[in-house]
């Protein structure tokens, strides 16, 4: 039939093998590949330690290969490369030579701290002895040199010891060991940062690194608001960094390095000042994060803390400045210096005046090894760890936005109601400033603040208190900004800025959260990690935030015991005196009251300046000599200036 012709025969011809042999190839390769994956995976798994520790030391050598060679090129170009290496190296092999030998070193101690205790009867006050005497002596000859105002701010520090003892919750119960351990400590940073060169160039170099590091956020800042972000300045400039710095503290903590760092500083202030574990990381903490966070580093174990630590927890966050709101301070154009100085130095001050003003009675149940074990974050990889930081920080930008909208037109309409209320009376000037200036005017000279400048301080201390720091400072800045451009120092009877020493002490003073609005958020914070501690946070919570501004205060009286800015010079006295016998003793003072007044006189060209130099204007006008007399003073003594052109400014 011819469908059946049509009919296709599928029967194997003598080819049909071709594609079996084909297939059976491909699932030999197949078969193949998994056996020699499955053997270099079991091969993985059987060295992976030995791999890992392969590929850590060729990056290892790799980093110090590149480190040598940094060094070979520019060794002063890689100083801080290099101290960072070194440091870094030295931590790390501390903490592996002390996870292995901990036990062989205590027990080779342990001879010595049986000696120790069997005679710490007598030599504890030998020891005390010794360092009052040294303090004594140090104190004689620094007043010497320096001027009395550091015994001012010596005597406002012992006054705020006493008054915080009195009024201690357990004035018996007081351990000293912590309170003169945490001044001592904030001491020797203060000494280390502010007296010596290389304490204080380091922190020179790292507040110009900070600036640096903050200065990348502009980059987002205009990709999101255009080109004019800055002219919304607060907004768009300052609380950008914010968003930026946390999520580069969040991607730290992801890799556990944040959690490294506070352990160490921790550790530090656990021995030397004696002050329990929780309430030491969470100190230490607080120097990186705010007074909401710091908490939730030890946070299985403050359901466990006594009513000591958990003030101790709640002052330290209201008396410490966190790492976060660094950048918006320095943007403004406050000391990178004098910052992360108070940064780190509020720390053990704040543990400290906390131990004093309540006391510890009880017998704390967390152990060092219990603390230090921190919690790592939820994140899974490095990038969520980021995007999680950036999105927990719209909390904080929003804060800051509305409280400084909500304080600064409270402000003002206080401002207007007391106007309006001293107008009856004669005296429209009455204002909040005003009234904050008269009730901190005592704190502010006990710190060693002139006595003119008192006034001031004061006003910017009502600020930090009963608004917000970030007024305070910014008024700060303001002031400081009125004395570079050296300005005439009164208006009208109104002093216009502040000696370079006040501003100094006022940027001690005014770090931390100590305000009463921070009070409410605080015991959230806490209430929130243990619920059923809440009458004992709220029982402690006012005391805490006392001790949080008082902390604030003695950090300005070591500021002004430390202070070694240089003296305002009066150049009217210097200028009259400047030639009549001979040449000036100090050439110094006369270069920068020659440069203080040319910036005065901004009309003045560099063409006026080559006129003045070659006589082209007649000599005979007074204020031509005077110019005349300026100009050739700077070009005289124009290697001091740093450069070969003098009139740079």
């Amino acid at each position: 039939m011819p469908e059946e012709e049509a009919v296709t025969d599928n029967r194997p011809g003598p080819n049909s093998s071709e594609p079996d042999q084909t297939n059976r190839n491909d699932t030999y390769a197949d078969r193949h590949l998994e056996r020699k994956y499955g053997a270099v995976w079991d091969f993985y798994r059987k060295h992976k330690t030995s791999l890992w520790y392969i590929f850590r030391s060729i990056l290892l050598a790799g980093y110090l290969a590149i480190v040598i060679a940094a060094c070979a090129l520019n060794f002063h170009r890689a100083l801080p490369l290099f101290v960072i290496t070194v440091a870094a190296i030295f931590f790390v092999v501390w903490d592996h030579f002390m996870a292995k030998y901990e036990h062989q070193i205590e027990e080779l101690l342990s001879p010595g701290r049986r000696l120790l205790d069997s005679h710490w009867s007598w030599l504890k006050w030998v020891i005390w002895s010794s360092l009052i005497l040294g303090v004594v002596f140090w104190l004689i000859f620094d007043t010497a040199k320096l001027g009395q105002q550091q015994l001012v701010s010596f005597g406002g520090l012992i006054m705020f010891v006493i008054l915080m003892f009195l009024f201690s919750k357990h004035p018996t119960k007081v351990r000293w060991r912590p309170v003169f351990g945490g001044i001592g400590l904030q001491f020797l940073l203060g000494l280390i940062i502010l007296r010596t060169g290389p304490g204080f160039m380091a922190f020179q170099w790292l507040g110009k690194q900070v600036q640096t590091f903050l200065e990348h956020t502009d980059a987002g800042a205009s990709f999101v608001f255009g080109e004019n972000y800055t002219d919304h300045y607060l907004a768009f400039k300052f609380l950008p960094m914010l968003v930026f710095f946390t999520a580069v503290m969040s991607m730290l903590y992801y890799l556990g390095l944040m959690q490294w760092i506070i352990r160490k500083i921790g550790w530090l202030m656990l021995v030397t000042m004696g002050s329990s574990p929780v309430e030491s990381v969470v100190a230490a903490g607080g120097i990186f994060v705010g007074y909401t966070e710091s908490p939730k580093l030890v946070r299985p174990y403050i359901q466990h803390a006594t009513k000591s630590e958990l003030h101790a927890v709640m002052t330290t966050g209201f008396a410490t400045m966190a790492g976060d709101v660094l950048g918006i301070y320095i943007s403004f154009g406050i000391s990178p210096v004098h910052l992360l100085s108070t940064l780190i130095m509020s720390a053990p001050m704040s543990l400290a005046v906390a131990k004093l003003f309540w006391p510890e009675t009880e017998t704390p149940k967390t152990t060092i090894r219990d603390a230090m074990k921190m919690e790592m974050g939820d994140s899974r990889n490095l990038l969520e760890a980021a995007s999680h930081g950036a999105s927990s920080c719209i909390f904080l930008v929003t804060h800051i936005a509305v409280n400084m909208i909500a304080f600064l037109a409270l402000l003002s309409f206080v401002n207007a109601a007391l106007s309006w209320f001293g107008n009856m009376f004669d005296y429209p000037q009455l204002s909040f400033e005003m009234i904050c200036s008269y009730i901190f005017m005592p704190v502010s000279f006990m710190m060693g603040v002139d006595w003119q400048d008192c006034f001031m301080v004061a006003k910017l201390i009502g600020y930090k208190t009963f608004l917000t720091e970030l007024v305070a400072y910014e008024r700060l800045s303001e002031l400081m900004s009125l004395r570079k451009e050296a300005g005439p120092k009164f208006v009208d009877g109104v002093q216009q800025y502040m000696s370079i020493r006040s501003e100094t002490i006022a940027t001690y003073a005014l770090c931390g959260f100590g305000r009463p609005d921070a009070l409410g958020l605080a015991i959230k914070t806490l209430t929130l990690i243990a619920f059923f501690r809440r009458d004992d946070i709220t029982a402690v919570a006012v005391r805490a935030l006392i001790a949080g501004i008082i902390s604030s205060f003695m950090m300005g009286c070591i500021a002004g015991i430390l202070s070694s800015t240089p003296v305002d010079i009066n150049c009217h006295h210097t200028l009259e005196n400047a030639f009549a016998s001979g040449l000036p003793l100090n050439t110094t003072d006369v270069v920068s009251c020659c440069q203080s007044l040319l910036k005065r006189y901004c009309i003045l060209d560099h063409n006026l300046f080559i006129s003045i130099i070659n006589l082209k204007i007649r000599p005979k006008d007074p204020f031509c000599l005077f110019l005349n007399f300026i100009t050739l003073t700077l070009f005289k003594y124009e290697n001091l200036c740093g450069n070969s052109n003098c009139l740079s400014f």
